[in-house]
């Protein structure tokens, strides 16, 4: 069987009731703007106070570093309840370090990212970059002078864009395709369901859902970069498991190594 697409052009948050069985058809038309067809109480998986830690692996090193992912907040900018979304990486392999610290603001009810700033280093260079977004005005400007059009009203950076893909049904052998990167030129960004399975890691066992991501990032990736993410198969989607290049470190693996859940968040999903 072919895995079905669902391609949603800047789609509001919507948690999608899984199939009993069999692949889910179904394309989303609706555009930004579109007059709300319904409204229903839904519940975010992730709120303010969680605090995941990971352990950081490389093939044939094992253990090289930590990662932290954690919410803040929540916090007003430009008139907005914000969630302040933070990622902290640090690695060593020998005499190599690697560091990577990115934040994201996120309007948790929109699901639009709102400010984002990253810091990464390592031996062979460093990358700073600060972003500031205008999701109404569909545009967004760099504090290095960088800016353009976003192609969305509902724009997501790469740490909002992994909170996401955490709010979606995820059915087997479905595909989903967004332009919903800020940057049009790091558009589009497919989520394909892989498969699900058991993971062990520090924190227990946990049954996940493996989803594939692919995005474009011509800087760290010199093109297209997969991340594999195991979610647990439930209704909070921790994320436990995360397989992704690193510069110079080459493929990492992160592991969950604890967790502490935050307050829940009700708010009125909106759906196309």
């Amino acid at each position: 069987m072919r895995p079905s697409i669902l391609t949603i052009a800047a789609s509001r948050v919507r948690r999608i009731p899984r199939p009993a069985s069999g692949a889910l058809a179904l394309v989303l038309l609706a555009a930004p703007g579109a007059a709300v067809a319904q409204q229903r109480e839904a519940e975010l998986p992730f709120a303010v106070g969680e605090h995941l830690r990971f352990t950081a692996r490389v093939a044939k090193v094992g253990k090289v570093g930590k990662a932290v992912m954690w919410i803040e907040g929540p916090r007003e900018l430009r008139g907005a309840e914000a969630y302040v979304l933070r990622f902290d990486f640090h690695a060593r392999v020998g005499p190599v370090k690697a560091a990577d610290r990115t934040e994201s603001w996120l309007d948790a009810h929109r699901m639009a990212s709102l400010r984002f700033s990253k810091h990464e280093r390592h031996p062979l260079s460093s990358h700073d970059e600060k972003v500031e977004l205008f999701p109404d005005e569909r545009r967004w400007q760099g504090e290095d002078g960088a800016g353009g059009e976003s192609p969305t009203d509902l724009p997501l950076d790469e740490l909002s864009f992994m909170y996401f893909i955490r709010t979606l049904a995820l059915p087997a052998d479905t595909t989903y395709r967004f332009e919903r990167h800020f940057d049009a030129a790091r558009n589009p960004t497919t989520v394909r369901v892989v498969r699900r399975e058991s993971v062990t890691t520090e924190a227990g066992e946990f049954q996940t859902v493996l989803v594939e991501m692919r995005v474009r990032d011509a800087r760290r990736y010199r093109g297209e970069g997969v991340i594999r993410i195991s979610l647990t198969d439930d209704e909070r989607r921790l994320p436990v498991r995360i397989e992704s290049a690193m510069p110079v470190i080459g493929k990492a693996v992160l592991t969950l190594e604890s967790h502490v859940a935050g307050a829940p968040l009700r708010l009125i999903a909106r759906a196309p």
